[in-house]
């Protein structure tokens, strides 16, 4: 596939983790121009969906992705001023202790955790289900909007974008666990 666009900047996001990709994205359009298309390299896999929401989040338009050994290449154009929007944070956050003190009270709860399979299966909060934040929105179907849920990621960020989306579908007990798993210093399960 070629660029039928110009591109008018790159960043090198590869070997970076969640948040990074994104806080880098925002950093750069930030310097750009409205209309200016920026190229995003990364080899983080959820920078496919923390990027592509990222963008819908704050008016710039997500142009599309090429993948090419293992290299995921993003394009992002800049909104005008008038298009774009305020980012928002999801209001409702436990902090890791709190979710340990409800699990450990037996609360009645389901952890979604929205990492990637590889991060997910080398250390994850006991009874956690696993569901990538690029494959969430196709499994609202399988979820209960009327069960409390507790969604989970490494940092905070990745988990953010995902209970936005739950809340917009009509989930009204979503809570985003912060700092994540970046921080858990409680009981793990690990495959």
């Amino acid at each position: 596939m070629t660029n039928t666009f110009q591109v008018n900047r790159k960043l090198v996001c590869e070997g970076l983790a969640c948040p990074l990709p994104v806080v880098r994205t925002k950093k750069t359009i930030d310097e750009m121009n409205a209309g200016e298309v920026l190229e995003v390299s990364a080899t983080d896999k959820g920078s496919i969906a923390d990027l592509k929401s990222w963008a819908n989040r704050t008016g710039h338009q997500y142009v599309g992705l090429q993948e090419e050994n293992g290299i995921y290449r993003h394009y992002i154009r800049k909104a005008e001023a008038s298009e774009t929007k305020a980012e928002m944070n999801f209001p409702h956050t436990v902090s890791n202790e709190e979710l340990n003190d409800n699990l450990a009270s037996g609360s009645s709860m389901i952890i979604i955790d929205v990492r990637e399979p590889a991060e997910y299966a080398f250390g994850r909060i006991p009874g956690a289900v696993s569901i990538p934040a690029g494959e969430l929105e196709g499994k609202l179907t399988s979820l209960d909007p009327s069960v409390n849920y507790y969604v989970v990621c490494r940092t905070g960020n990745r988990s953010d974008m995902a209970c936005q989306l739950l809340a917009g579908k009509g989930f009204a007990n979503v809570a985003n666990v912060i700092p994540g798993m970046s921080q858990w210093s409680y009981k793990l399960e690990t495959d």
